[in-house]
């Protein structure tokens, strides 16, 4: 079940009334019955798994509380936090990367002339495992740090695990966000509800209008990328950029407004990242849960900064690579979270240049023309390196640069050729006019302006076109595939 399915537009509802009718103090089951519900509408044996993790580090959490006070307190929390990790990590490698590394070492082997064939295990992943993975080890965290208690009820702590909304593609929530709105009593509020459907509303509009519109002629490209080099890879790589935006932050959006419905809270996960002005500013507004995580638990018991400045340049570049890694086993995905943490590495190196070329040439860092510079260069450091991010193999990442630098194809940007590979004319205004809406959304918001406040404090007349205005939109120009087959998120992959 995903959100732009006919399923999940009538499971939500009932979700939601039950929510709001049976009493407060057996919500939480509801809601718990719910999420394995909408889980195991993808395939009910892996519910287990997440069970599996649920129990592991409910019982690990447990253990480190009871601790408190004891001897050898520090010596068997340890004990039991490398053991929640090293189950939960197991089960995510084993699914995840079993393939890649049986791979690999059959190439290794190969390599130096043995013959060996790696068996082929074929595991399908299951869905959201890294997400909802994270989650439960970042609470043990939590809990080994004393930043957060123990949750002594399983099932609300099951609940937190498994929340509906936010189960397969995130954002990644800490344990003293949501798990204490699990207490919470949540009274059914207009102003809520109505706050949460504008949420979702958005969310479906960057779905379904824009991320899916472009992905037709991104997938069209990228599928016959020998066939289509050049300025059609150009275009299609830079149409990726936005295609990738809309779809996961379409989807984090969804689950914002779903779970807002209900009262709850998510954390936001993008902050207008393509207004950035360096990469580092860039991930600072780009799936901010996944890079949090990876601060809070990885980087800064690296070292982070405090242990000099080769040694914060090998904690960043340690912490993208595992983050590429994270997003799928493929050394392309690696290549792209190294060139991310390149970037930054290289922004921290040359910046003593850059403040002194500033200084000689008297540039106004403040001045228009300076920061849309910053702002383009940027978007074509992070475009570039999606490029692997897209790419099947590296093998094809290189080929396509080759066909980008080579590009001689540019009479196709003039003579309609763009228009035959994918979308036609008509569907690319649409896309253009789309993407304008959303570059004005992410102005507004990098400003501090919250366009829904905003809306709900006009007139009601306006308020309501408005709204009626964003139906509409999705409603005839989402692209709902063939037969209007719902298409599924990008990020339900990792």
């Amino acid at each position: 079940m995903i959100f732009n399915s006919i399923e999940f537009l009538l499971f939500f509802p009932i979700a939601v009334l039950g929510y709001y009718l049976i009493p407060h103090r057996v919500r939480y089951l509801w809601l718990l019955v719910c999420s394995y519900y909408f889980y195991m509408c993808w395939n009910p044996a892996y519910a287990l798994l997440i069970f599996f993790s649920t129990a592991v580090t409910y019982i690990a959490a447990l253990v480190m509380s009871a601790l408190a006070g004891k001897k050898n307190e520090k010596f068997w929390k340890r004990c039991c936090l490398a053991g929640g990790f090293v189950l939960n990590l197991g089960i995510l490698v084993w699914f995840k990367y079993a393939d890649f590394f049986l791979l690999n070492v059959g190439r290794i082997a190969q390599g130096i002339g043995i013959k060996w064939t790696p068996p082929q295990l074929d595991l399908l992943l299951p869905v959201g495992i890294s997400f909802y993975t994270f989650q439960a080890l970042g609470y043990i965290m939590d809990v080994y740090r004393g930043e957060t208690a123990a949750e002594k009820n399983f099932f609300k702590y099951a609940l937190f695990v498994s929340f509906f909304p936010q189960l397969v593609a995130g954002p990644i929530e800490r344990s003293n966000n949501l798990l204490s709105q699990i207490q919470e009593r949540h009274r059914f509020e207009f102003e809520t509800v109505r706050d949460g459907l504008m949420l979702m509303l958005w969310g479906y509009f960057l779905k379904m209008v824009i991320a899916d519109r472009a992905a037709i002629f991104v997938d069209a490209v990228y599928a016959e990328e020998h066939l289509y080099g050049g300025w059609y890879l150009i275009i299609a790589t830079m149409l990726f950029a936005l295609q990738i935006y809309c779809d996961f932050a379409g989807y984090s959006i969804i689950a914002m407004g779903a779970a807002r419905v209900m009262g709850f809270r998510l954390t936001d996960n993008f902050k207008s990242p393509y207004l950035a002005q360096t990469v580092a500013d860039f991930w600072r507004g780009w799936h901010i849960t996944l890079t949090g995580w990876f601060r809070d638990y990885l980087y800064i018991p690296l070292g982070g900064n405090r242990k000099g400045r080769v040694r914060q340049y090998v904690n960043i570049m340690i912490v993208f690579g595992l983050s590429g890694l994270w997003h799928g086993a493929s050394f392309s995905f690696i290549v792209w979270g190294l060139l991310n943490g390149f970037y930054q590495v290289m922004g921290k190196l040359l910046q003593p240049v850059r403040d002194k070329a500033v200084d000689v040439l008297q540039i106004n860092r403040q001045a228009f023309s300076h920061r849309l510079y910053r702002m383009i260069a940027t978007f074509l450091l992070v475009d570039f390196a999606w490029l692997f991010f897209r790419a099947g193999d590296l093998g094809e990442a290189v080929w396509s640069i080759k066909s980008m630098v080579r590009a001689g194809n540019i009479h196709v940007l003039f003579d309609g050729s763009l228009f035959m590979v994918g979308p036609d004319a008509k569907n690319f205004v649409v896309l253009a006019l789309a993407t304008g809406v959303l570059l004005f959304a992410d102005y507004m918001k990098r400003r501090g302006i919250v366009l829904r406040e905003w809306l709900c404090r006009q007139g009601v007349w306006f308020r309501w076109l408005c709204l009626y205005a964003g139906v509409c939109a999705v409603l005839l120009f989402g692209v709902y595939g063939v037969g209007y087959d719902e298409t599924a998120f990008i990020y339900f992959q990792f």
